[in-house]
């Protein structure tokens, strides 16, 4: 990716991402017959990109973004509860568009705090249910199957547990869990093995370990 001595001095100073294209307008990506690639953003271009982006996709718009990855999206989807304002759900969609999961589905309250997010819900699909039984329709609509993520009585390890290629892993709120109708909707819980005293782990790492443990298995 291009660099320039300015990019370097602005990252000693703990700033991320790159400056102006080096080279100016004349030096800009462009497609045959002379136009600007149509994937780049030519405010960025000129000004600078300091998105928390990978590099591969510096100076891209958001659209073109968003398009590159539908093109390689994995068959798994995240879904988690939101009963009570939980602050872990910006976490798990920033975890989600990490991995590049399909779908993100909040599950209860429309509204969720996007601070955790750090505007990466901009490039992950989102979808909204009202409640576990619209949730389940939809699943079922799709196939896909609903794998529950909670350390109750009844529930397997992950280690060892064959994750569905095609599947969505579900998780409740921080201190409830999965909600006894959203129990009903799973073909299976499965729960994270612990060693020390306290009894669970934040739904914003569950889903890390989770999501990874799929990735691990099918990617």
């Amino acid at each position: 990716m291009p660099t320039t001595q300015h990019d370097a001095d602005l990252m000693h100073e703990g700033e991320v991402g790159v400056g102006p294209w080096p080279g100016g307008p004349q030096s800009w990506p462009r497609v045959e017959g002379g136009a600007v690639d149509p994937r780049f953003d030519p405010q960025l271009l000129e000004h600078g990109d300091r998105r928390n982006v990978v590099d591969e996709y510096r100076y891209w718009t958001m659209e073109a973004i968003v398009a590159d990855l539908d093109s390689r999206r994995h068959p798994l989807h995240i879904a988690i509860e939101n009963w009570h304002h939980d602050l872990n759900i910006g976490s798990v969609v920033r975890t989600a568009n990490a991995f590049a999961v399909a779908q993100v589905h909040i599950v209860g309250r429309r509204r969720w705090n996007r601070r955790g997010a750090m505007v990466t819900d901009r490039y992950q699909h989102v979808r909204h249910h009202e409640d576990a039984q619209a949730f389940a329709q939809w699943a079922h609509s799709e196939g896909v199957r609903v794998i529950g993520i909670d350390n109750i009585d009844g529930s397997v390890p992950i280690e060892g547990f064959e994750f569905p290629r095609d599947c969505v892993l579900v998780f409740g709120q921080e201190k409830t869990g999965l909600t006894p109708e959203m129990q009903q909707a799973v073909t299976d819980i499965v729960h994270i093995t612990q060693y020390g005293s306290t009894r669970s782990i934040n739904a914003g790492a569950a889903a890390a370990i989770a999501m990874h443990s799929w990735i691990v298995q099918h990617v």
